[in-house]
């Protein structure tokens, strides 16, 4: 194959050049509806992914981009619809053509070491992404493009990266997941997954005729004027700052200590996204009277899964019901305010919440999310991405890379004293980062949890 090379002034990466990883039998030749949750317009995007493995001394002599690269394929058996290429068909539906197409596979080495990689791990967006999942020419579109491209990249003390793209309209990160945790076991030995696929996307299709119950107002089309154009003239400039923050079991504790009592169980989940929208809105240093909303997106399985989703099912099943305040009013409660508005828009979550949403996509012409100072947090730190075992351990983190303007994703990653903690990256303006850097200390001790990819003043998790 052909070699190819990139590098960067710290990290220099040998490529081979990209094939395609088919099934290792035949699999049907069909063609899948996506349902009416999978492919409305805000899941029209390539979600990348990092996991970090360190080195094993028993599989010292085991080769495992062979070993991943056979799994895969016995994994695609199962998940065939992986391996297809999305198509529109009428009023713009998406469907998968399975025709075994197959999944865009590259293999790779760098001469670092994962104890090299650590901070790069804590710095998100990963300062090395382009070298670790190498953007193929051609291979990042919605349709008739691979729904996943990885790249395995070997390292100089033995461990490697594990590097996926995923077209988020096929799947969550709990669906992807499912597949990961299927090739893992295949390339550990077994002959079959524990949990196998189901596809059953007409779960989630919208009714028949459509209806909807709820206000979504989540997708609330907001003329732009020159009142609310200020929101994306701010969050879409070129002089944005990237940062991470560590949250560990001191931080969490200490923000609880700003509830009553009666509020100092609520989930972690709670506690750092009342946090963050708060100290996110000050920091932005809105109009007092401007409308911001927050989107927590919850997964249906997180709600007595109304709807019996089988365990296997591998598609998007989540909303993202909106929670609206007045941002004078975010900013000079308590955060006890913001907790009380997180939960009432988790609680309208159920299963007549989401197949409105369903027949809300189809009347509406499956629309995106507003952006208008709406502010996006997902939970991936549950996903099942830290489980996946290869033979070489559970990695030493994994997850999505980076955050969006409008949008954040909460990471699973152990602190200096290997305690579980919550990473967490910040995308602002410059000016706007600064005060929210500000605004986060105010509401903790004088331990910092704060991480700039500028001067890092991470410990060694390593």
């Amino acid at each position: 194959m052909e070699s190819l090379t990139t590098s960067s002034p710290r990290l220099s990466v040998r490529r081979r050049g990209p094939e395609l990883i088919v099934p290792a039998k035949p699999t049907p030749c069909e063609v899948k509806k996506l349902s009416d949750i999978d492919d409305q317009e805000g899941l029209h995007f390539q979600l990348p992914i990092l996991m970090y493995y360190h080195s094993v001394p028993s599989m010292k002599e085991k080769d495992v981009v062979g070993i991943i690269r056979e799994a895969m394929s016995e994994a695609l058996v199962f998940y065939y619809p992986f391996a297809g290429r999305i198509i529109q068909g009428p009023n713009r539906k998406l469907m998968v053509e399975c025709k075994g197409q197959g999944i865009l596979f590259i293999e790779a080495d760098a001469d670092i070491t994962i104890e090299q990689l650590n901070d790069s791990m804590q710095l998100l967006p990963c300062p090395f992404i382009e070298d670790l999942l190498y953007d193929v020419p051609g291979s990042s579109g919605i349709l008739g493009c691979p729904l996943l491209l990885i790249q395995v990249t070997q390292l100089a003390c033995g461990g490697f990266v594990f590097a996926i793209r995923l077209n988020h309209t096929m799947s969550d990160a709990l669906g992807l997941a499912k597949f990961l945790m299927a090739t893992a076991e295949f390339a550990r030995g077994a002959k079959a997954p524990s949990i196998f696929p189901v596809w059953q996307r007409d779960i989630l299709y919208a009714r028949d005729p459509p209806h909807v119950t709820h206000a979504h107002r989540e997708y609330d089309e907001i003329p732009i004027n020159d009142h609310n154009k200020k929101s994306i003239m701010t969050l879409d400039q070129p002089n944005m700052a990237h940062r991470s923050f560590l949250f560990g079991p001191r931080e969490i504790t200490s923000l609880r200590n700003h509830f009553p009592p009666h509020l100092r169980k609520c989930s972690t989940f709670e506690v750092l996204t009342a946090c963050l929208w708060k100290c996110r809105t000050a920091a932005l240093e809105l109009d007092p009277d401007e409308i911001i909303r927050l989107s927590c997106m919850i997964n249906l399985g997180g709600k007595g899964n109304q709807l019996q989703l089988p365990v296997g099912y591998y598609g998007n099943a989540f909303a993202f019901p909106a929670a609206l305040s007045r941002a004078g009013d975010l900013c000079k409660n308590p955060l006890a305010y913001a907790i009380d508005l997180i939960r009432k828009s988790k609680d309208l979550m159920s299963e007549e919440y989401i197949r409105s949403v369903a027949d809300f996509m189809v009347i509406k012409g499956r629309p995106r999310y507003t952006t208008v100072w709406n502010f996006l947090v997902a939970d991936a730190s549950r996903a099942g991405l830290v489980d996946v075992d290869f033979g070489w351990g559970k990695p030493v983190f994994g997850g999505p890379v980076g955050a969006l303007p409008c949008g954040i994703i909460f990471n699973r990653f152990k602190n200096s004293e290997g305690e579980d903690g919550i990473l967490v990256p910040i995308l602002l303006p410059r000016p706007a980062m600064e005060k929210f850097q500000d605004e986060l200390l105010k509401l903790m001790s004088e331990e910092s949890v704060v991480y700039n990819n500028k001067h890092p003043k991470i410990p060694s998790m390593l």
